[in-house]
């Protein structure tokens, strides 16, 4: 997330990030916001007395700032359809999916004995990381790998990929059929205005 709050920083990106929000008050991508001068928000799961509740308001929180997309890195949380009805969202998975998907993505592949993994964008549905792909990258298991040491080197290649992908879609739009995700000039036409995301974390 920091590294998407750095390329934004840079007008040639294309794309602004107008607020950070996260599902509790001590997550560390909130400090990094207001490090950057980026507003932040939380809306507390504990708040709320079912997933509905809390879903609706955060697709209140969101729509407040007008994003032309969402950005999750780090929200371990499903999203209901009262966020994905009202905004388009994008998510970042330490697989390449459809293979291991679900929170323990890295562990899985290692005891999986696979050789190599990687690293996931997709587009957020109502499943479990079922959504259409908008790109992917390989990352080699090497011998003596562990969880740890995988995914520190997945995280280097998901920091690049989110940037390049999230700029991208803002700067060449994109459109989506049959699963297949377009970008460029075969995709929807880029926004007008600069497009802005909102990027979510929370414990791992």
């Amino acid at each position: 997330m920091a590294a998407l709050l750095d390329a934004a920083a840079d007008p040639g990106y294309g794309a602004s990030v107008v607020a950070v929000g996260a599902d509790r008050p001590g997550a560390g991508g909130l400090d990094s916001a207001r490090q950057a001068g980026v507003e932040t928000f939380t809306v507390p799961f504990a708040d709320y007395s079912d997933r509905g509740q809390w879903n609706a308001a955060l697709s209140d929180s969101l729509a407040a700032y007008r994003p032309d997309l969402v950005v999750s890195a780090g929200f371990m949380r499903l999203l209901g359809a009262e966020v994905l009805e009202r905004h388009t969202v994008v998510n970042i998975h330490p697989a390449l999916l459809p293979a291991f998907p679900g929170a323990h993505a890295v562990r899985d592949a290692l005891a999986y004995g696979v050789k190599v993994t990687g690293a996931t964008v997709h587009l957020v549905d109502s499943g479990v990381d079922t959504g259409p792909v908008v790109d992917q990258v390989a990352v080699r298991v090497e011998p003596g790998d562990d969880a740890a040491a995988l995914h520190e080197r997945i995280k280097g290649v998901e920091r690049r990929m989110l940037v390049d992908v999230v700029g991208r879609m803002a700067r060449e739009g994109w459109s989506v059929q049959d699963r297949q995700v377009r970008l460029g000039a075969s995709g929807s036409e880029p926004s007008t205005s600069t497009p802005t995301e909102y990027v979510a974390e929370e414990n791992p």
